[in-house]
Order: C-alpha cells, then structure tokens, then sequence
C-alpha cells in the first residue's frame, strides 16, 4: 500500500524572513540615520599611530619646551609675589606654554579622526544620532543590548585586543631589559631620553598591530551591517510601492488624465471644420487657423466608442462630417492631437476642406 503525502508550503510564510540585501534607498536612508560601516578601531589604530608618529618627529621640540617651562617656574615664577595680577600673569603664560605644545599633539589626533573616517564611510555629517528617542533609556532593551551576541562579540574582541597590546609591549620592554636595568647608572637627561623612545616604539608598535585587528574588525563591522540591514521580500515589495506608488492608486490617476484629456479632445470637437470618418471606427476631426498654424492640424481622433462620441458631438454642433476610409487611418495612425497635416495629406485635406467651405457658403 503507498501513501501519497502532500505537503502544501505557504511561500508567504517565508515573506518576512530578511534574505534579500539592501537596496540603494535602504542603504541611504540608514546612511541619513548615521548609522554606516564603521570600525571604531580603525580610529584608534590610526590616530595612535599618528600621535606616537608626531611625538617621534617633535620629540625635541616637546622636551626643550617642558624644560623651559620648568626652570622658568624654578627661576622666575617661585620669585613673584603672590597677587591677583602675578597669579593671572602666570597661569596665562603657563596654559599658552603648554597649548603651543599639545598643539601638534591635538591636530594630529583631529586630523587622525577625520581620515579614519572620511576613508571608511565618506563625509557624513547628520544630527540624528543626537535626537533624543525614549528607546535609548529603556531598561529592557538596554539590557538586551548588553547581554546581546554583538556585546558578546566586543567583549571578546576587547580582551583580545587587551592581550595582543599587552604582548607586543611586554616584548619591547623584554628586549630592552638589560638597558632598564642599567637605568639607575644612566645620568636623568639619557633615562628620560630612553624612556621616550621606548614609550614612542611601544605605541608604535601597537598602533600596528591594532591596525592589523581593525582590518578583520571592519570586515565584521561590514558584515554585521549587512546583516542588519537585510530586507525581507515583503520590504521590498513595499519600498517599490513608496517609490513607484500604489499600482492601483496610479491607475485610477491614469484612468482620471484619460478622462480629462478625452473631454479637452471632445470640447475641441465643436471647433472644428471637418469630421472625417471611416465611417464606423475611425473619427478624425480638423481644424484649419491661419491665425494659430501655418496648415491644418488635428484636434481629435479616435476608433470605435470614441469615434462614435466624436460623431455625435459633430453632428450635434452642425460639424461637417466627410467619408474617407483611407484617409482617416492614416491621419489617426501617424499624427497625434495638436500636429498639422503633413505633405503627404496636404492635398487630400486640402480637397475635402474646400469641399466643406462650398457647402457651407452655399448654406
């Protein structure tokens, strides 16, 4: 005995699964939203190694200015007596000391920020991440997002990150063991000298290596965007109606335009001089106006129903209507409302024309 199964899969049941990719309207109104492909450690890498980069090349500049101010303090300030004018004088000669250099220090670290950015997502400047939305203070969704598989994610990628700077340091200062053991013999003007390029070659060097982990981070982030950011074949059935418009919504528009242009072509029916006819489906109405055309020109067409209205309205208004079967298919097959016969009817419209004027002159 063999049992016939049928299954019967409802595909609508599968509409709202988000496999499809973002469209480009998808992607910029996100985009508009602030929200784009972006590795917050790609800033860090970047401008890490920038400032350690500055420190490096400034190091000099940094050391002398450091020194001045302090023997400045010990020499001329510790002399001064303490008044509200001697306290102002120097706190502004102190803050302009110390501005001038952490200067390179503050522009390279805006300068680091602004690239890293500009190169992972383009200039973007929006106020949407500021607005205030009652979401972002919910308890329950907090609690989601902090206990979500994307924290997850982070907090992992933290330790790692933890551990890989901690290593790489860790191996400068084993390779320089033996030269900060030798410190305590080494006049203040070379420990502070080592101590320095030592600081500059560690941040260097985990600068690097953080650029190395913003690499495979951004490849997530981007993944994880696209993820986000999946539509769903109903989505996209939407979208195209807010884009196109409802199908049924622009059909009757459509069917209103129609209407419309048929009762301007139908008032201009009364106008015309001559109806020429096929005589059953075909209606071509002609008007002749030396004043607004240089020829004749067509002020309403049409087949069957339409041509029959045409008929009615003509006779209705005395309008002459002319039998010629050939003639009407051809004026209604090449020439649209509004244009002036051509060459090649000129003759023919012409005859039927003078034809209808000796009627009516005889009436």
């Amino acid at each position: 005995m063999v049992l016939n199964l049928r299954l019967q899969l409802d595909l609508q049941f599968f509409a709202g699964e988000k496999t499809e990719k973002a469209t480009p309207k998808k992607r910029q109104d996100v985009r508009k939203k602030g929200q784009v492909v972006k590795s917050q450690d790609v800033n860090t890498a970047f401008m890490f190694f920038l400032i350690f980069l500055v420190l490096f090349v400034t190091g000099g500049f940094l050391k002398s200015s450091f020194s001045q101010l302090i023997e400045k303090s010990f020499t001329d300030y510790i002399h001064l007596s303490v008044t509200k004018d001697s306290f102002f004088t120097v706190m502004t000669e102190i803050g302009l000391q110390i501005t001038l250099v952490l200067a390179p220090i503050m522009i390279a670290a805006f300068i680091a920020g602004f690239v890293a950015n500009l190169m992972q997502f383009g200039f973007l400047f929006t106020t949407e991440p500021l607005k205030f939305k009652l979401e972002r203070i919910d308890p329950i969704k907090g609690a989601k997002r902090i206990f979500s598989l994307r924290a997850i994610v982070e907090l992992f990628k933290s330790i790692f990150k933890i551990s890989i700077i901690g290593a790489v340091t860790f191996t400068i200062l084993w390779i320089n063991k033996d030269e900060i053991f030798m410190l305590a013999s080494k006049p203040l003007d070379g420990a502070i000298a080592f101590f320095s390029t030592m600081t500059i070659q560690m941040g260097l060097a985990a600068s690097l290596a953080l650029g190395i982990i913003a690499v495979f981070d951004y490849a997530y982030q981007k993944y994880d965007f696209e993820k986000q950011n999946r539509m769903s074949k109903q989505d996209l059935k939407d979208e195209h109606k807010s884009i196109e418009g409802d199908p049924l919504i622009k059909s009757k528009i459509k069917e209103r335009q129609r209407m419309m242009a048929m009762q301007r072509m139908m008032s201009e029916v009364p106008n015309a001089d001559v109806i020429i006819t096929n005589p059953t489906h075909y209606a071509v109405a002609i008007k002749y106006d030396e004043e607004k055309a240089d020829a004749p020109y067509i002020v309403a067409k049409g087949v069957d129903s339409v041509a029959l209205k045409i008929r009615e309205i003509a006779a209705a208004n005395k309008v002459m209507t002319v039998e010629n079967r050939p003639l009407a298919r051809a004026l209604y097959s090449k020439l649209e409302i509004g244009d002036m016969i051509g060459e090649e009817f000129f003759q023919a419209v012409a005859e039927i024309l003078a034809y209808v004027y000796r009627v009516q002159k005889k009436n």
